[in-house]
């Protein structure tokens, strides 16, 4: 499985490379068209200016192209709004065939009626269904697939065997066709809800909701309190046999290292590995545009080294351990992707 990174900024490219990244992804959004449509109508929903997390100018794209011909890693495109209005199709159409002639060849969709638009007007770019696009079954697959899709990012809601059911049935296999790659998201910003349905706008305008303080949990009586509370985290296989936290916020204490970073704090698909491999997945997701670039670079050799020891282990529960101690010694952050 090959690891796809974000990047916030052009800046992290090589380094992010030098850690073991294969791919990567980033959103690029001429100013014109922030200019002119602002953020209710975003280009990719991730109309921000104040901090890198997507690129504005094409000579940045430039910049990059000359980087991925020299480290030979792709960065994928993002488009990743929802819909967009009649009028923006064939300007979109036109942003990503000025990008197709500098080198950039693959692009991550979430707008079905933009991959037909692409299509219909003869624009033989890599499609990648965005994880936004919130696909629901194999035959909402199977009939996006007929587009000529290159790969399938699956949304963060899926279960393995959701994911399995669909690389089974929409999977090209030897002598047949079908889609080739399938992507699963493995690291960070793990949100409460799934792109396709969020209608929170992520710009420098408003705060969006998924960066609201919140804690997924189960309440089992209508007075749980820190007691049931201490129950849920204390109930992963990943904590420290002997270890049983006071509270929530000493697991924590526990779990950062000494700069203040935990792998996974926002989110985290490792232990998961031996499933996703199992289920068909053939890249992973690694988000964090706008992170800390040295979290970044930490989380990218993490999970290099998660690959490593899913290689190198006989079974599942080898895996898990060797992962507790080599990546996890002092616990995790129980945040999990996949339960």
């Amino acid at each position: 499985m090959k690891i796809v990174a974000g990047l916030g900024s052009i800046d992290e490219y090589i380094k992010f490379a030098k850690a073991g990244a294969d791919e990567f992804f980033c959103g690029y959004v001429p100013y014109s068209w922030s200019q002119k449509y602002g953020t209710v109508l975003p280009l990719n929903r991730r109309e921000v200016l104040c901090y890198n997390v997507q690129l504005g100018a094409f000579s940045e794209l430039e910049i990059l192209s000359g980087m991925m011909k020299k480290y030979e890693k792709p960065v994928h495109l993002t488009f990743n709004s929802l819909y967009y209005i009649p009028e923006q199709y064939p300007e979109i159409a036109g942003i990503i065939s000025q990008c197709m002639k500098i080198g950039f060849h693959s692009y991550i969709i979430a707008d079905p009626a933009l991959i037909v638009y692409l299509r219909e007007n003869g624009i033989n770019c890599e499609i990648h269904l965005s994880g936004e696009c919130g696909e629901i079954n194999s035959q909402m697959v199977v009939s996006l697939g007929k587009l000529g899709l290159k790969r399938v990012i699956f949304h963060r809601k899926n279960t393995f065997e959701d994911m399995k059911a669909v690389v089974d049935k929409c999977g090209k296999k030897d002598g047949t066709e079908g889609i080739p790659e399938f992507e699963a998201f493995v690291l960070n910003e793990m949100c409460q809800f799934t792109g396709a349905f969020c209608n929170s706008l992520h710009c420098d305008e408003m705060g969006y909701l998924c960066k609201v303080s919140y804690q997924i949990g189960t309440l089992k009586t209508e007075n749980a309190g820190s007691e049931i509370f201490n129950q849920e985290i204390n109930g992963g296989h990943l904590l420290p046999d002997d270890f049983v936290p006071d509270d929530f916020h000493s697991l924590h204490d526990f779990s950062y290292d000494s700069a203040g970073y935990l792998c996974g704090e926002t989110g985290c698909g490792l232990c998961a590995l031996y499933q996703l491999k199992q289920a068909g997945i053939t890249h992973l997701k690694l988000v964090g545009r706008g992170n800390y670039t040295d979290y970044m670079e930490k989380d990218i050799r993490n999970l290099r080294m998660a690959l490593n020891i899913l290689r190198e282990s006989a079974d599942e529960m080898e895996f898990r351990r060797k992962l507790k101690l080599q990546i996890f010694p002092r616990g995790c952050s129980r945040n999990c992707y996949y339960r």
